[in-house]
């Protein structure tokens, strides 16, 4: 029978633990608030990771269709990892797949369909302001009514939303540069940024012949969507159709039926690969939060057991059975791990709320991405309070392990800790160092996780060796604290260096905290600081000219020709598709592009030409940066394959190698090549170079009516798609966890310093005065801060400059308001943590031992 079913046994137990968590409840205050700030994390990051993967693109456009066909706006990469079987990566598409319009005529035909209807979408400039133009037949799919007027029945006619024009006027329509006068027939309900024309006219400004953007489809009354999904997507495979501009040999699945919430990744492009982003670096994230939140569990907990060791090796000493020691520790350890377990869960929600309401009010999200939050997700934080419940329990039982197996005539002894330790620690520190050394060989994504992973390694490692690295540091710091500090500063070195365990343990979150929050801020910091530079460096231009609706045709040779102009180039903004393999699995990175005209690029926009002529660009060759060069390992004359925007695959030629990749991307493109793959442009924009003689806003308005004119634009820079979402959920991270263990070195320290109390009242009466032990627990902390901050600076140092140097070409750059900041917080804490809780032992002027119990 086990001790739990053993009446006696049991007996025994619950009276141990009953009796042992009443005169420890302050200790078990701080383990308490460490599980249910683990608790809280752990199910706010779950909430968030749970509701990214049920997102969905918001169905606006389509809520009236029972069924959309689309192109697969997906594109894939298939390679065969070592040792393994094939796999197969997917990445969303941000360009428009479209859809010929044979498909129409084959939905159509399926027996069923109501009524299938081409629907178009193109960027319209109405009055100067950016719309969005459809044709009004397909506004029946979505919540679109006419208010006033009628629908637009010649090419003439156009119908705005609400606000825009009144019924009757003549508006002015951009559409590619090419402006129109229409007729406001009506005012339609719905978003004021759209414009309806007669199908014919939509198909001919949207300026693609022969396929349409998608087509809405309804059901014949008593026809259900599942039967209509089947038939139409059945005469599709029959009828062998493919997206317009997606491959064909195999990388395409064709055209797409989407139903329910699916419908709306017709409309909103970008919502399916941002989801696809959110949930990788959520999932990033939230291993990072979980570690580290383990480590600071097991930390606390056994801290708060081993300022009970004596008294667990007095009852060992007394015939305590070893199963009883388990068994009393476990049960007093989960009462109070399931109270604040649950208490972190109920606040996860909350939580939650706070960095949903974070992401909204910073714009992370992008356009049309829904994340819902269905009630039977509700109780996720609860799987996450008994993940931390049963890690309380497993430290709980791993730090009373060795008291329970010694003989009861050895308990009393306190051990040292052992070689098994140091060895591991060392092997850890290897580790991480050498993870760091990967960083330097890899680019992008692989550097930063192997910088991660150096970081995290290091820590553990860190933490293994906390002991020693404490004894070192005190040993280091005690002749300048003899020196500065008379009387206290012998007590404080002798005290440090006598109590290394102790001292270890409580150095292990401080070091967390800096290495974490360090390497956390640093890391974008030196990205956005060199970014900054690179495009600094590679501004030339003295005005940007942008225009609703796009450049008219010849806009860039008018700008050229205008007197005193030096320079015009053209740009256009992308994301291109590259196929790679990392550790022999396939992998699809998505990044920003632009397109330029090429004729006197370094006078508007210099990249930093360091191989090849950047001006040789032309449609079929491509520029790449440095960084990209050299994983691809490319050079000027070699071949580089790259998945535009739209899926379609190309072969081209190196025409140049160059340096700032951070600012300008790493592709350069021909404008007019990324064009044919861009499905809305949006706002043309020229760069104009001048000589400072007679150029002003005025005369390039001339040369480009509408234009809207900026003098010193500053640096043209290409942004990741996910960057704010990034900045968010790393602030989140970086706040959450930040503040996590900075309670964590305070519920250390605290119960440090309350297990020192009869050391503190004995020294007392040993004739120490309360200004003397003040004074050397301020040196303790100061001591105790130092360290804490020199070796977690030391352990950030090394992924951050593995990473810099292999992402950057840099030093790492941290701001000074944030490292002073940070400097500020841990001292703060340390201080707090280690000075708070003597102040019962400095107390009175006659202390008494007698009154100094557990707490």
């Amino acid at each position: 029978m086990s001790a739990s079913t053993h009446p006696k046994r049991a007996g025994v137990t619950a009276l141990l633990a009953s009796r042992a968590s009443r005169p420890h409840r302050k200790a078990w205050a701080a383990v308490f608030a460490a599980l249910a700030l683990t608790s809280l994390l752990l199910g706010a990051f779950t909430l968030a990771l749970a509701s990214a993967g049920l997102g969905h693109a918001r169905v606006e456009r389509y809520a009236d269709a029972d069924l959309v066909v689309t192109g697969d706006q997906n594109t894939r990469f298939t390679a065969k990892p070592w040792g393994s079987e094939p796999e197969t990566a997917t990445a969303g598409l941000t360009e428009r797949v479209r859809v010929p319009w044979a498909a129409l005529k084959t939905v159509r035909a399926v027996p069923g369909v109501r009524a299938a209807i081409a629907d178009e979408v193109f960027p319209a400039g109405v009055g100067g302001t950016e719309t969005t133009g459809r044709p009004w037949v397909a506004a029946r799919f979505g919540p679109y009514s006419l208010r006033e007027g009628t629908a637009p029945r010649q090419a003439s006619e156009v119908v705005v939303g609400e606000g825009t024009a009144r019924v009757g006027e003549r508006v002015t329509v951009r559409v590619a540069g090419t402006d129109a006068t229409y007729r406001v027939s009506g005012v339609a309900q719905g978003p004021r940024d759209a414009a309806y024309f007669t199908s014919a006219e939509a198909r001919r400004l949207a300026g693609h012949p022969g396929s349409a953007a998608a087509i809405g489809v309804t059901a014949d009354p008593g026809t259900s969507t599942s039967e209509l999904y089947a038939r139409v997507r059945h005469a599709l495979d029959g009828a062998g159709l493919h997206g317009v501009g997606h491959r064909t040999d195999g990388d395409s699945a064709g055209l797409r039926v989407l139903t329910g919430n699916g419908r709306g990744g017709a409309e909103f492009l970008g919502a399916a690969p941002a989801r696809s982003g959110m949930l990788a670096l959520l999932g990033s994230v939230t291993a990072t939060v979980v570690l580290i939140a383990l480590l600071v569990v097991s930390s606390t907990v056994v801290q708060a057991l081993q300022q009970r060791s004596r008294e667990l090796g007095l009852l060992r000493a007394v015939g305590a059975t070893p199963r009883q020691l388990r068994g009393a520790v476990g049960r007093e350890v989960g009462r109070v791990a399931a109270r604040a377990a649950l208490t972190g869960a109920v606040a996860a929600l909350p939580a939650y709320a706070a960095l949903r309401a974070l992401l909204d009010a910073r714009g992370a999200l992008p356009p049309g991405l829904e994340l819902p939050l269905p009630p039977w997700l509700l109780p996720a934080p609860l799987l996450t309070a008994g993940l931390t419940l049963l890690v309380a329990r497993v430290a709980a039982l791993i730090a009373c392990a060795r008291t329970a197996k010694v003989r009861p005539a050895e308990a009393l002894r306190e051990a040292a800790p052992g070689n098994a330790r140091r060895i591991t620690g060392l092997a850890l520190l290897f580790l991480g160092v050498s993870s760091a050394g990967t960083a330097t060989l890899q680019h992008g994504e692989a550097a930063a996780a192997a910088a991660g992973a150096a970081a995290v390694v290091l820590v553990i490692g860190c933490a293994l060796l906390g002991p020693w690295i404490a004894e070192g540091a005190m040993r280091v710091l005690g002749g300048p604290l003899r020196g500065a500090g008379g009387p206290a500063g012998h007590l404080a070195a002798a005290n440090t260096l006598a109590a290394a365990r102790r001292s270890g343990a409580a150095l292990t979150p401080i070091i967390l905290v800096t290495a974490f929050i360090g390497v956390q801020l640093s890391a974008g910091a030196t990205l956005t600081h060199a970014a900054g530079t690179q495009a600094g460096d590679s501004a030339r231009a003295d005005y940007a000219l942008s225009v609703p609706g796009g450049l008219p045709d010849g806009a860039v040779e008018r700008v050229r020709d205008v007197p005193g102009v030096t320079a015009a180039t053209g740009v256009v903004r992308s994301t291109v598709v590259l196929a790679r393999r990392e550790t022999g699995s396939p992998r699809l990175d998505r990044l920003p592009v632009l397109g330029v005209t090429p004729e006197n690029l370094t006078r508007t926009l210099d990249p930093g030409v360091r191989e090849g002529d950047i001006g040789a660009l032309r449609p079929g060759t491509v520029a790449v940066g440095r960084d990209q060069a050299r994983a691809l390992d490319a050079e000027p004359g070699s071949k580089v394959t790259v998945r535009f925007g739209d899926g379609v695959e190309a072969r081209l030629t190196v025409v140049a190698v160059y340096d700032r990749q951070l600012a300008v991307g790493a592709f350069l493109f021909s404008r007019d090549q990324l064009l044919r793959h861009v499905s809305a442009p949006g706002p043309g924009r020229i760069l104009v170079a001048s000589d400072g003689d007679g150029v002003g806003a005025g005369s390039l308005r001339a040369a480009v009516p509408g234009a809207r004119v900026k003098a010193g634009p500053g640096p043209e820079r290409v942004e990741p798609e996910d960057r704010a979402l990034g900045d968010v959920v790393t602030f989140a991270a970086v706040g959450s966890v930040g503040g996590f263990t900075v309670i964590a070195v305070l519920s250390t320290l605290s119960l440090i310093a309350v297990g020192r109390r009869p050391e503190l009242t004995l020294l007392r009466l040993a004739g120490a005065g309360r200004d003397q032990l003040r004074r050397m627990l301020r040196l303790e902390a100061a001591a105790m801060a130092l360290t804490g901050l020199v070796v977690g600076a030391a352990v950030a140092s090394v992924p951050l400059l593995a990473f810099s140097v292999a992402t950057a070409r840099t030093l790492p750059h941290l701001p000074l308001s944030q490292a002073l900041s940070l400097v500020l917080a841990v001292g703060a804490t340390t201080a707090a943590g280690t000075l708070l809780p003597s102040r019962a032992a400095l107390r009175g002027r006659y202390p008494s031992v007698g009154r100094q119990g557990p707490s």
